[in-house]
């Protein structure tokens, strides 16, 4: 994990995309599943977003979901996460490499 410069964004914006392991705009920064264990989500996610100066911030390309409950612990969840992970970063590649993700203001315009 890397924070980008500022000046590298901007040369590449809209170009560059980050898997976050959680559902954003949940559970922004380190630790999302340790955060998420923390408050007893009943699913936990991964985003695939447009970097940006702020961390976790980007425009949505794509997410996706798993169920979890109480039994599980952080670790537990980070290792069920790996799968969300793959499959939403797969996706979003594939949206971005067919052009299906379209910039709308503040929000991304998805043709599926």
């Amino acid at each position: 994990m890397r924070i980008l410069t500022p000046e590298f964004v901007k040369k590449f914006k809209h170009k560059i995309i980050n898997i976050h392991d959680s559902f954003l705009p949940a559970f922004i920064g380190a630790n999302p599943y340790k955060q998420a264990h923390e408050r007893g989500v009943k699913m936990i996610g991964a985003t695939s977003h447009f970097v940006t100066d702020d961390l976790d911030d980007g425009l949505i390309i794509y997410q996706d979901i798993i169920k979890v409950n109480h039994a599980q612990n952080a670790k537990d969840l980070a290792k069920l996460g790996e799968e969300v992970e793959k499959k939403v970063l797969a996706e979003a590649l594939k949206l971005v490499f067919k052009v299906k993700v379209f910039i709308d203001d503040n929000k991304t315009v998805i043709l599926e």
